[in-house]
């Protein structure tokens, strides 16, 4: 049984409706056709070095760094809303207006933007002077699904030098076409060289398939 469950790029159907079916007559059980397109989806999500499949609960921190020069900073003159105006308030109170507006998370759609789904669960921001806070998420921006960026409102007490912890989900809701092709390629390669490395006996190259899995993925990497 493989390590985990992923979401799957491609389902079992998919896989065998066309020309790959033979490769995995010997998959009978349901737990072993899961486990192949399991390692399938994450040795696609390897190589793009990315997560493709939908996924919850994922776990990011970043250490929140620079001043944007055509921000404003300290908002001095910019009308605040009252959580705007108490979190400048503490801004000065403890030393500091240079503060943070802007995050960005790891895991984005590279493409068809269209089809990926954000789910945003908390942002906590730890200050490195100390104390924590749970940022309220209807005051933050985002995130985009074309570059995974959030953005701060004023106010929001985030100085340089904080660490921010993201808890969220994504990935594509609907799974692009050539996503789906890559995860077939993938798993029919896995089946091909346990079957045949050799790929004389079966009529299927499983080097020949893994390359293909690479040229479709080539637009979904880093």
């Amino acid at each position: 049984m493989v390590a985990d469950a992923p979401a799957l790029l491609c389902t079992w159907a998919q896989l065998t409706e066309g020309p790959l079916g033979d490769l995995v007559r010997s998959y009978p059980s349901g737990q072993a056709q899961a486990d192949l397109l399991a390692e399938a989806t994450r040795l696609c999500e390897d190589i793009a070095d990315r997560r493709l499949a939908p996924f919850t609960g994922l776990i990011e921190t970043e250490r929140s760094t620079g001043i944007d020069p055509d921000e404003y900073i300290d908002a001095g003159n910019v009308p605040l809303d009252l959580a705007g105006t108490l979190g400048r308030s503490y801004a000065y109170a403890m030393g500091t207006t240079s503060l943070v507006r802007h995050g960005w998370l790891q895991q984005w759609a590279p493409k068809y933007q269209d089809l990926w789904t954000y789910s945003l669960q908390s942002i906590t921001i730890h200050r490195s002077y100390g104390g924590d806070q749970v940022v309220n998420l209807s005051t933050v921006r985002g995130p985009d699904a074309d570059t995974g960026h959030l953005w701060y409102n004023i106010g929001t007490f985030l100085p340089i030098g904080s660490l921010v912890t993201y808890v969220y989900g994504g990935g594509y809701s609907t799974m692009p076409a050539s996503l789906v092709r890559a995860g077939k390629w993938m798993a029919g390669s896995i089946a091909a060289r346990e079957l045949d490395p050799t790929g004389q006996q079966h009529g299927h190259d499983p080097h020949a398939l893994l390359d293909w899995a690479h040229e479709a993925l080539a637009e979904y990497g880093r």
